[in-house]
């Protein structure tokens, strides 16, 4: 049998490692999650995930989580983090750069039940 992979991920040196924003790259696994990096700036698309819920950990920078009424809009700062569940229609928006790990299902697809542009069903690892 042979030894299980461990490794270590240093999120400055991950996130140095690419430029384009709204293109999560997979930065690790745990059971049958992904752990994702993405960074974000402007305005994403509205969308929602039928059967994941989605965790957003603010590594730099700060975004607003907008959500649909009678939600309200979430404010998301360096060192918070939020957790959207499944089904609640959402779009991050940042006024400035801003860097986020992922933590969701594997099986999340960026753009929840919209396919476009901005879909990535296979990031890249970083």
């Amino acid at each position: 049998m042979s030894a299980p992979t461990v490794h270590r991920v240093n999120l400055a040196e991950a996130f140095a490692t690419f430029d384009e924003r709204w293109s999560p790259r997979l930065a690790g696994a745990v059971n049958d999650c992904a752990v994702k990096i993405v960074k974000i700036e402007g305005d994403f698309i509205w969308h929602s995930h039928e059967r994941e819920d989605e965790m957003f950990l603010v590594v730099r920078g700060s975004f607003t989580m907008r959500l649909r009424p009678p939600l309200r809009d979430i404010e998301v700062r360096e060192g918070e983090f939020v957790v959207i569940p499944r089904g609640v229609e959402h779009c991050p928006s940042a006024a400035a750069e801003c860097h986020i790990l992922l933590f969701e299902p594997a099986s999340t697809l960026n753009t929840g039940g919209v396919v476009n542009e901005r879909t990535r069903a296979d990031p890249p690892s970083v």
